[in-house]
């Protein structure tokens, strides 16, 4: 059997408190012609039987048990006695006070028995034809540092908000339809199961408008969602200029008597599907806001400028128009409630939150981005492609692809190409450049304080509203099917552009802008995803429906020298994996130049620079994560192919624990050895890691693994690449210590089962 070579194999030795075995395959040089074979060959047999006891393995934590969704299901608790419901999935709670008014009274995460809560709030804010009232809430509540069940009591409803009048119940519904046609992980539930919980209010001179506060609670999962929706019964044109979606008046997280520069925020992560503008949660958000409450008399901060105060709310707008009969909802507001501070624990927390609210970005095919539109480097480049394994091939940037040209003739070319990979098993898609770019005078977005176009996030944008907006998406339906593309790769997508055009007819105006841009988008990622479209967009707009972001890199560092190429492709899938699986970023592979950096910076010609086009397929396959490998060719030569078909086999061969969950074990820094560890409990193999050395001389050193997110305990059966497994003992937390050795700019990789 031969194992998957690379430029130096590693070996591995057992600390002193856990055996002395050295496994096989020391320090050799390997052998590239056969690198091929080790992704045809399974591990065969040799494994041990779950041990006595494994079975039992941490089965009260939420992320490690099977059956989190059927364990931790939701509902509604009804309490008539205390004029109370609450949602419970026995992770979290969330309690209602139903009267005098509603209002949410305790937030607590079960496991950690954590409160979030210190005072009532509304339960939204709407303003309505240029009144501001709140939703719901109770006043008189004598100290805002925390909220006693006594005073509950005496607690009144505001005359001026609008009244609790009814609730429902009902399972809960997603709002986009997912088409699967892809590889994804086996047993990804779409929709994701749990209970609604809708409270109707409405104000007493306004009869005919009720808004509805709908509380999401999922099975299996510390989240809970929110959505605010206004529904006009009357015979007029309502209009919603404004709304808060949720406010909550929190528990700080610490307290300061003096000014502080920094303050540590509660233990939730809050997000909404009205994100735009940035590649991350934070980066995007346009919506969430911490606050200074000024309410809060009794806090610890002398100037009383604790940031204790949850507001959700458009930046702007959204300036809506509500017809008779019609309804307007707004986004959704998502609180996930962790239960300690450690940053792999609540990482974990949100990738699983994706992994269940937007299972479409597990789709993880294996892509090349070619760079032309020529036939004789297009059709060559096909079967290169398939016969290397791979699964997509992407018209890229700067192939002179253009998806808004809808002729005939045009669509016809690429409707042959599309036709040509369908017979050999691959998807094809392309490139289309949306925001940062001018298109005219009359299209682009117009700034309100100049009152003309330019000083738009990316200097120059089209607004989407516009007529140019509107024909573009109108163009890029018409080519997608006209030529059966399957994949879309988005970049400058809408990133949040304000305009205050009022001619344009895609919006009326500055205060209704951005809300009807982001649902022209969010629309038309909502259409591909219900058609089975890949969508490769550098945003953040997983909840929308796309399926992919940039791991996190910045382009001109692929112009670097090749050596340094590597370490900061590691650093930034370290860095990315923190809140996004594997399959939810893209990294890059410079097969010919990329914005300088000549031959030192480049791959081709690629027999020439084997190495490093081995060390690029070890670093992203071994992170689980799909590189963009952009150029006309994958392979010059048979060695060159070999290596390729090595990595892709492989990485076919561990797919599902490939792209599981990552633990982050040590970030390359050039110096030392680096690790990652792919985890997965409900997997046979438990765990795969990936040890990296970048120094120009062999190391070793002793590194820790932790396995309770593996799913084990006590013992486990690990294995040096292809070698015999070898049965260990965990420490009590879990974790493997070993000491590994691997040569100068090599890597290793280890594979564990019960």
């Amino acid at each position: 059997m031969v194992s998957i070579g690379r430029r130096a194999r590693g070996e591995f030795q057992f600390s002193e408190a856990f055996g002395k075995r050295i496994l096989p395959g020391g320090g050799r040089a390997r052998r590239l012609l056969g690198v091929f074979v080790a992704g045809l060959v399974g591990l065969g047999a040799g494994w041990g039987s779950v041990p006595a006891g494994m079975a039992q393995v941490r089965d009260g934590d939420w992320l490690v048990a099977a059956g989190g969704a059927g364990r931790w299901r939701a509902r509604v608790v009804e309490r008539p006695d205390a004029r109370q419901i609450e949602l419970t999935n026995g992770l979290v709670r969330r309690t209602i006070q139903l009267s005098p008014n509603a209002t949410t009274i305790e937030l607590e995460h079960l496991g950690s028995g954590e409160s979030y809560l210190r005072a009532v709030a509304p339960e939204a804010i709407v303003e309505l034809d240029g009144v501001r009232r709140a939703v719901g809430g109770l006043t008189g509540q004598p100290n805002l540092a925390y909220l006693s069940p006594a005073w509950l009591a005496g607690m009144r409803s505001d005359p001026e908000a609008c009244q609790f009048v009814r609730y429902e119940t009902a399972p809960l519904v997603e709002k986009i339809d997912w088409k699967r046609v892809r590889h994804a992980p086996e047993g990804v539930a779409w929709p994701p199961s749990g209970i609604s919980l809708t409270l109707w209010f409405r104000h007493p001179t306004e009869p005919g408008v009720e808004v509805a506060v709908r509380h999401d609670l999922y099975d299996g999962l510390p989240l809970l969602a929110k959505t605010v929706s206004v529904v006009n019964r009357t015979d007029r044109v309502v209009r919603l200029q404004r709304f808060v979606g949720e406010t909550l008046r929190v528990v700080e997280a610490e307290s300061h008597v003096d000014p502080s520069t920094e303050w540590r925020r509660p233990r939730m992560t809050v997000l909404t599907d009205f994100a735009f503008g940035g590649m991350s949660i934070t980066s995007s958000n346009r919506t969430v806001h911490w606050e200074v409450d000024p309410d809060y008399a009794t806090q610890v901060n002398y100037e009383r400028k604790t940031p204790a105060l949850l507001v959700v709310r458009p930046p702007l707008g959204p300036d809506a128009r509500i017809g008779a009969g019609e309804r307007f909802d707004g986004f959704r507001t998502f609180l996930l409630l962790h239960d300690g501070d450690d940053r792999e624990r609540q990482g974990l927390s949100v990738r699983r939150m994706y992994r269940q609210l937007a299972p479409w970005s597990l789709e993880n095919p294996i892509m090349m981005h070619l760079t032309s539109t020529d036939p004789t480097v297009v059709y060559p480049a096909i079967d290169q492609a398939a016969e290397c394994g791979f699964e997509m091939v992407i018209l890229s940037f700067g192939s002179r692809f253009n998806m808004e040209d809808t002729s005939e003739e045009n669509l016809r070319k690429f409707r042959d190409f599309r036709a040509y990979a369908a017979a050999r098993g691959l998807e094809l898609g392309g490139y289309s450049l949306l925001a940062s770019r001018r298109i005219s005078e009359e299209d682009d977005v117009i700034n309100p304080q100049t009152g003309k176009t330019g000083g738009a996030i990316f200097g120059q944008s089209p607004c989407l509203g516009s007529r140019w907006g509107l024909g573009y998406f109108d163009r890029i339906r018409r080519f997608l099917e006209g030529t059966g593309f399957t994949l879309l790769e988005h970049d400058g997508s809408y990133p949040g552009d304000v305009c205050a055009s009022t001619s344009h007819p895609g919006h009326r105006g500055l205060e209704d802008s951005q809300w009807s841009q982001y649902r022209q988008i969010s629309d038309f990622y909502g259409w591909a995803r219900q058609r089975g479209l890949y969508l490769n967009v550098p945003d953040n707009y997983f909840l929308a429906g796309s399926n992919k972001v940039a791991m996190g890199y910045r382009e001109s560092n692929w112009s670097l020298p090749r050596a340094q190429q590597h370490i900061h492709a590691r650093q930034n899938m370290y860095d990315g994996t923190w809140l996004k699986t594997p399959s939810m970023g893209w990294m890059f592979v410079p097969l010919v130049e990329y914005q300088g950096g000549g031959a030192a910076a480049t791959i081709e010609p690629l027999r020439e620079h084997l190495a490093d086009y081995d060390q690029h397929m070890a670093n992203a396959f071994g992170f689980g994560v799909q590189a963009c490998y952009r150029g006309p060719r994958l392979y010059d030569s048979p060695e060159t192919k070999a290596v390729v078909l090595g990595w892709v086999g492989w990485f076919k061969r561990y797919r599902a624990i490939l792209e599981s969950d990552i633990l982050h074990v040590r970030r390359a820094n050039g110096r030392t050895l680096d690790a990652i560890l792919h985890v997965n409990p409900a997997l046979g193999t438990r765990g795969l890691g990936m040890v990296y050395n970048p120094t120009d001389e062999e190391r070793t050193e002793e590194l820790v693994f932790p396995l309770f997110y593996a799913g084990l305990e006590g013992s486990a059966a690990v294995a040096k690449e292809d070698g015999p497994p070898e049965r260990v003992t965990l420490d009590r937390e879990a974790r493997l210590r070993w000491r590994v050795t691997v040569p100068a700019h090599g890597y290793h990789w280890f594979v564990v089962r019960p």
